[in-house]
């Protein structure tokens, strides 16, 4: 037979169990020393009201006139059964000094000797109790020495009740008792089905083991996150943060130990997460910067029943989004260049094609010479006054595309850009040009005159460029906010362009200025530092 253990059973039945059985154990010790103390009492009650009747009979009147023989034994016996029936005890008895009884509740036990052997101490002037069998059975006992006026004894009187009575009294309390623990244990036994059913409801009706492994996976989904991820209360405390979360605090704010119970503004003041508290409303994918680190963060606020408890936010760092982003763009840069430049290339063999087959070679000839003077003079041109080979290369291809969408894009005499000492610097020039020169393409469409002129100038460590277009221009409305994410006046999923190359200058620590009339046509001029190669 195969036995359960305590720990399988389900967190309800265990609840139950331990309740009950504390429930049980303290009714248990409860009801012992209740049932003591309720025996004690009654005992002491009884023994109480025996020594008040023994010792009110002591002092009366009658009981000492019977003893000093100035009262009959008639009336004597009369009035000791009246105070007897009275205060309901088993029996009175009046001794006088030869232990002879002078009352008793069977006349026929009246003027015989008193039988127990307890009243030795009565008589030698001394109040005493005893158990003790006697004529009526065994009964507790209580005697009282008589004195006269004189103070001399004549007597005693004893007063007694069945212990049988006693045990009664004293199982009538037990019994009361008993039947207020049972109703106890029940209302217990009740009261622990009651809270092992709110607390499976507490825990969404799921056993501890379930609720161990949810929080295990939980934090291994917490602390293995690229993101850093920090929880705050409604006091702005830390409350939670994992393993990228701490590395990236410790970056930007070079605290050391623990973060969690530290106020949040106390360690990353920028963080914006007690706005969120007081506000309750989220923040998605915004930039902040704080000494000198760029992080994308989101911040939401943390509702329970309707109520904000605090602020889940996630942090990362922007300089991977921003590489990432980089090499996006240098690809599609290279890849229009490359496109542009094929399908140029594709549109002069379709030509040569066609005068092949009209068999026009005197002009084969001539248009193969302007082609290729013109490639050369290009080529030379660029790879003379661009030093960079990937930068003229992407040059060449903007000339292709100026010319596949029916722009003249002129590159200055004067223009000489030498080669960067930090790579970096080459693809955020490509990045600048790129867009500059696209944005003046679009511009110009639909105007008569298509002209985009490009000067870039090298001189004293500062790459100087200005890009002037024929285009439609910028209105003074719009000149505040071209470099905004994603503002564009052309249509959705644009406004990339400009905020980009915004971006860069930033990155290289230069400036931009902008110059634009409608329907003239706009100037961009840009100055950043640049170290050429020694």
């Amino acid at each position: 037979m195969k036995f359960i253990k305590f720990k399988d059973f389900p967190l309800r039945i265990k609840i139950i169990f331990l309740v009950c059985s504390v429930i049980i154990l303290a009714l248990f010790v409860t009801n012992y020393l209740t049932s003591k103390s309720i025996e004690s009492t009654t005992i002491s009650n009884i023994e109480e009201k025996a020594r008040d009747v023994s010792r009110t009979m002591a002092l009366s009147p009658i009981v000492i006139g019977g003893l000093t023989g100035e009262m009959e034994d008639t009336v004597l016996q009369d009035h000791v059964e009246q105070v007897r029936k009275a205060t309901d005890v088993l029996f009175i008895v009046v001794l006088d000094m030869d232990r002879i009884r002078k009352t008793h509740p069977l006349k026929e036990q009246i003027g015989k000797k008193f039988v127990g052997g307890d009243e030795r101490l009565v008589f030698l002037g001394i109040e005493n109790i005893s158990i003790a069998e006697g004529t009526l059975g065994h009964s507790l006992r209580y005697f009282t020495p008589v004195f006269n006026d004189n103070e001399e004894q004549i007597g005693a009187v004893v007063a007694g009740l069945l212990l049988e009575d006693v045990e009664k009294a004293v199982s009538e309390n037990r019994a009361i008792l008993i039947i207020g623990t049972a109703l106890s244990l029940l209302v217990g036994i009740l009261g622990a089905i009651f809270l092992a059913e709110k607390v499976k409801a507490i825990l969404f009706r799921m056993e501890p083991s379930q609720i161990a492994q949810l929080l295990e996976e939980r934090s291994a989904m917490l602390h293995y996150a690229r993101e850093g991820i920090v929880a705050i209360d409604l006091t702005g405390k830390i409350t939670l943060m994992n393993s990228e979360g701490e590395r990236l605090f410790k970056k930007i704010s070079h605290h050391e130990g623990q973060f969690e119970g530290k106020k949040i503004e106390d360690i990353f003041p920028n963080s914006r997460m007690t706005n969120v508290l007081i506000t309750g409303i989220a923040e998605l994918d915004k930039e902040i910067s704080y000494n000198g680190i760029n992080l994308l963060a989101n911040r939401v606020p943390i509702y329970v029943d309707k109520k904000i408890v605090g602020v889940v936010a996630t942090f990362r760092d922007k300089t991977e989004f921003k590489k990432l982003a980089e090499e996006l763009t240098r690809v599609k840069v290279y890849a229009d260049a490359l496109r542009a430049q094929t399908h140029e290339f594709m549109n002069k063999l379709h030509v040569i094609l066609g005068m092949v087959h009209m068999k026009c070679y005197d002009e084969l000839v001539e248009f193969v010479k302007n082609t290729t003077t013109k490639l050369q003079e290009d080529v030379g041109y660029i790879t003379k006054h661009v030093k960079d080979p990937i930068l003229a290369g992407f040059v060449l291809g903007k000339l292709s595309y100026a010319r596949e969408r029916g722009a003249e894009l002129i590159f200055k005499k004067d223009c000489y850009v030498p080669i960067a000492k930090n790579t970096d610097d080459t693809h955020e020039l490509i990045t600048i040009l790129g867009n500059l020169i696209d944005n003046s393409l679009d511009a110009v469409q639909g105007c008569h005159t298509k002209k985009i002129e490009v000067s870039a100038k090298y001189n004293d460590h500062f790459i100087y460029i200005r890009v002037s277009d024929t285009g439609v221009g910028i209105s003074d409305n719009h000149l505040e906010t071209i470099f905004q994410k994603g503002y564009s006046t052309k249509g959705e999923d644009r406004g990339m362009g400009l905020y980009l190359i915004q971006q860069c200058i930033n990155r290289l620590n230069g400036t931009i200025d902008v110059i634009s009339e409608e329907g003239i046509g706009t100037t961009i001029d840009i100055q950043i530092p640049y170290e050429a190669e020694e």
